[in-house]
């Protein structure tokens, strides 16, 4: 593993503009890179499904058939603002300059992916089918890996590196997730002359979100509402307000219940203030669940122990596509990369760190039987 090189690559990347479906210039940087190493690739149509300047990308390197395949995935778009990076680097830190996101989630996974590439090329072993996949469209609602042409991924286990937390964690459980729409709909009237003739949807809604079980519900649940909009006017009772939130749950039967206990809150509302509501509810993505007997478990303990680090295994509240390739019946961890303070200004990443985890991606190639 070449730590020069790996931090260059990063930083590469982290210069390049990468909003979700506007990743060309992503896709760019690391053709580049494939076409140094003489490797062939493919890429997809989820952009052309999506509306989006390009599709995931696919590169396999071959390896002895006795040895079962493995995948490694990483997104190729950040959260906004990602436009005009300028990373900066400070010792054995890389930072932001404070007016943009650094692009750790998930530049340092796709960095670490491309090192691997070289190092493969670099330093020949016994390995099975190596296949490196890059999506789009992570950051909003997973929509690459959800549209990946499976055709071109064979693999018994998949690893995702797009996690925080120290090298050699790793997320074993993730949510089902339902997102919700609300839309209630009151009555005009003018709030100073007659408003006892109006409904207020805000009133509405505010009284159902105060009944609602929301934010933290349990440790395996929550729920929340992130946008809300509605009104006219100041002097006008609010005849129409609508919502968009989700629900999360580790367990699946927990999350139809938090989601049919918030739209009771609606309905309640609505038959004490008067007014209408309508409730919609999508499931975006399953959880997952990698059980202590599971194969790929073996592999990473194999893996940290050449190594010589302690791996954790822990649950995550987040979704990833770590979800969609187990929901496509591939058994698959997401990965710690080493990102810290993500989706933030103060975002940060210590090339230590980089290095530890592509150095433990490269442990976990060779500790596959």
């Amino acid at each position: 593993m070449n730590k020069e090189r790996l931090v260059n690559i990063f930083l590469k990347l982290a210069k390049t503009d990468s909003p979700s479906l506007m990743e060309g210039k992503v896709k760019e940087v690391i053709l580049n890179y494939l076409k140094e190493l003489n490797l062939d690739y493919f890429e997809d149509d989820a952009g052309k499904k999506l509306g989006g300047e390009c599709g995931n990308i696919i590169c396999k390197i071959s390896g002895d058939k006795e040895i079962p395949s493995i995948v490694f995935l990483a997104h190729m778009d950040t959260v906004q603002p990602s436009k005009n990076k300028e990373p900066i680097l400070e010792g054995e830190i890389i930072k932001t300059n404070g007016k943009t996101i650094l692009g750790g989630d998930d530049h340092a996974g796709v960095a670490v992916i491309l090192e691997l590439l070289h190092h493969l090329q670099e330093n020949p072993a016994k390995h099975g089918d190596v296949t490196v996949v890059f999506t789009i469209a992570e950051e909003i609602g997973l929509l690459g890996a959800k549209n990946l042409n499976l055709e071109k991924v064979h693999a018994k286990y998949g690893f995702v590196l797009d996690n925080g937390g120290e090298i050699g964690t790793f997320s074993i459980q993730a949510p089902y997730q339902n997102s919700i729409r609300v839309e209630i709909f009151g009555k005009a009237a003018h709030a100073g002359v007659e408003p006892e003739k109006g409904i207020s949807a805000i009133q509405i809604f505010a009284h159902a979100v105060s009944k609602m079980k929301f934010g933290r519900v349990n440790d395996e649940t929550t729920s929340n509402f992130g946008i809300v909009s509605g009104g006219k006017a100041t002097n006008v009772i609010c005849d129409y307000l609508k919502a968009n939130g989700e629900a999360r749950s580790l367990i699946e039967e927990e999350l139809e219940e938090q989601t049919q206990h918030m739209e009771n809150c609606f309905k309640e509302a609505t038959e004490i203030f008067g007014g209408e509501f309508k409730f919609i509810a999508k499931r975006e993505y399953d959880g997952y669940s990698i059980k202590e007997e599971d194969p790929i478990m073996d592999v990473l303990k194999r893996a940290g122990e050449s190594y010589g680090i302690h791996i954790t295994p822990e649950k995550s509240g987040g979704g990833s596509d770590t979800n969609i390739l187990n929901e496509k019946g591939i058994p698959t961890v997401n990965l710690s990369v080493g990102m810290e303070k993500i989706h933030t200004l103060e975002e940060y990443i210590n090339i230590n760190e980089l290095a530890k985890a592509c150095a433990f991606v490269i442990e976990i190639v060779k500790a596959v039987k």
